[in-house]
Parts: structure tokens; C-alpha cells; sequence
């Protein structure tokens, strides 16, 4: 082999070896102090847009729960006012029944009249509550999205419950024309009992399907995270064997640039 001054092969090699296992070196010491495998977009560049998508995800998953129990909550309240209700006409009804003793007289009648209206008072009350400024009780049906793509298809639609209609609510013992028991007959009063037993009945379904997509979401949520750090979280024990073994390469790199470097001492000494 040729011994020469101007070009000294061995100390490129050497350095070339050294930057790349110092470069190496602080890759695996950038990872271990983030803790993420992706510190930066070239580590890797699918893996990256991969755990964004799916990281993107996961935090609408978390809005959605945080929607669902929202919702949950307005039928919950819905729910402690139908449950009032139900108690109030209850109560009308065992009035009714009094009402209709022959063995009272016009006082003890209008004592029962005077507990009755304001057990209507009590109603119309009942039938303007609110959530959060969303009316309870109306016609109106509102939708609660549970999947992230916020499809339609799949959202929970919250019946209207009209609470202050004759139809389906209490509005056939709970008007204006009604002021007083002798206007009103049992049947009037069970079929608003009927009526508000639906309405809980419906609450309890939506209630319970809500439930059940909140759980769902939460599963994802967890099968989604365990995903993502598959992509993005660093392996402790490989990268801390990766910088142990860098860090060797390092310091021998070091070692064999300086004797590479100091073997042009030869030529010096054939010159002397």
C-alpha cells in the first residue's frame, strides 16, 4: 500500500463511521428523552401521518363521550321532572277519589279544590323546565351524534316529550277550563298517567342506548391509544440497547480517527 500525505483514507473512513454512529447516537438519546419512536417526520414519515389520523380520532371519540354524557344528563333531569309529574296526577287521582265522598260537604270540597288547583299550578311549572337553556318537554326531537364521523345514520334521536299537550301529555287535566275535581272524571286522570309512564319509558331507552354507545366509544378509545403507541411510543428496552451500543461505536470511532490520523507520522519519518 502506497503511503501518501495529501490524502489520508483510513481518517475519512473512520470519521465518516464516526459521524453516522454520533448521529445514531443522538437519535436513540432524542427518543428515549421524548419517549416517542417518531422524533422527527423523516424517523418515519407513515408512521407519522398514520398516528395523526388516528390521534385525530381519539379526540373526537372524547368530544363525542363528553356530548353523550351531556345528553345523558338532560334526560336524567327530563327524567326527575317526569317522576315529579307522575307524583302530582297520582295524587289528583286519590283527590278524584276523595272528591267523590258523599260524606263531604261543600267545605271539605273546596279544601280538595284548592290542593288540586295548585297541584296545577305545579304542572304548568313542570312542563317549562329546562337544561342549559334546552327546553325538556316540547314536540321537537333532537339527535345526538356517538360515532366520529358524525354520520346520521347512526346518531340517537331524543324523542319530544310534550308534556303540556292532551294528547300525550297532562294538558287534559292541567287547562284553564279545568279548575276544579268535579270537572274532571278518573279516566282523564289515568290516562295522563299513561301518558307520563310512556314518556319515562322512552327516557329510559334512549338513556339506556346512550349508555351503551359511551361504552363503545370508551372501548375505541382505548384500542385506538394502544394503536397509536405502537406507531409513535418508543420500545424502552431496544433504544436503551441501541444507545449502549452506539455509544461504543462512538468512542471506538473516536479512538480509531485519532491513530488514523496519526499515521501519517510515517511519511514524516521516511522523509527525516
Amino acid at each position: 500500500m502506497s503511503v501518501v500525505i495529501n490524502t489520508n483514507y483510513s481518517a475519512r473512513v473512520a470519521s465518516n463511521n464516526l459521524a453516522h454512529s454520533t448521529q445514531m447516537l443522538q437519535n436513540s438519546l432524542n427518543r428515549l428523552s421524548s419517549g416517542s419512536k417518531i422524533v422527527n417526520p423523516s424517523d418515519d414519515a407513515g408512521g407519522l401521518a398514520v398516528s395523526m389520523k388516528l390521534t385525530a380520532t381519539e379526540n373526537r371519540q372524547t368530544a363525542l363521550t363528553n356530548n353523550i354524557g351531556d345528553a345523558t344528563s338532560l334526560l336524567q333531569t327530563q327524567d326527575g321532572a317526569l317522576s315529579v309529574a307522575g307524583s302530582i296526577v297520582d295524587r289528583m287521582s286519590e283527590l278524584e277519589t276523595l272528591y267523590q265522598d258523599p260524606t263531604k260537604n261543600s267545605s271539605d270540597l273546596a279544601n280538595y279544590d284548592d290542593e288540586f288547583t295548585q297541584l296545577q299550578s305545579q304542572l304548568t311549572a313542570l312542563t317549562s323546565q329546562s337544561f342549559n337553556g334546552v327546553s325538556l318537554f316540547g314536540s321537537a326531537s333532537t339527535t345526538v351524534d356517538v360515532t366520529d364521523d358524525l354520520s346520521s345514520s347512526t346518531a340517537v334521536t331524543l324523542s319530544g316529550q310534550a308534556l303540556a299537550t292532551s294528547a300525550s301529555g297532562v294538558g287534559s287535566i292541567n287547562t284553564s277550563a279545568v279548575s276544579s275535581l268535579s270537572q274532571l272524571t278518573i279516566s282523564t286522570i289515568t290516562n295522563a298517567i299513561q301518558n307520563i309512564a310512556t314518556m319515562r319509558a322512552v327516557n329510559g331507552s334512549e338513556q339506556s342506548r346512550l349508555s351503551f354507545a359511551s361504552s363503545l366509544l370508551t372501548t375505541n378509545q382505548t384500542n385506538l391509544a394502544s394503536a397509536i403507541s405502537r406507531i409513535s411510543d418508543v420500545d424502552v428496552a431496544q433504544e436503551t440497547t441501541n444507545l449502549a451500543k452506539w455509544n461504543v461505536l462512538v468512542q471506538a470511532g473516536t479512538s480509531m480517527l485519532t491513530q488514523a490520523n496519526q499515521s501519517a507520522q510515517v511519511a514524516l519519518k521516511l522523509i527525516g
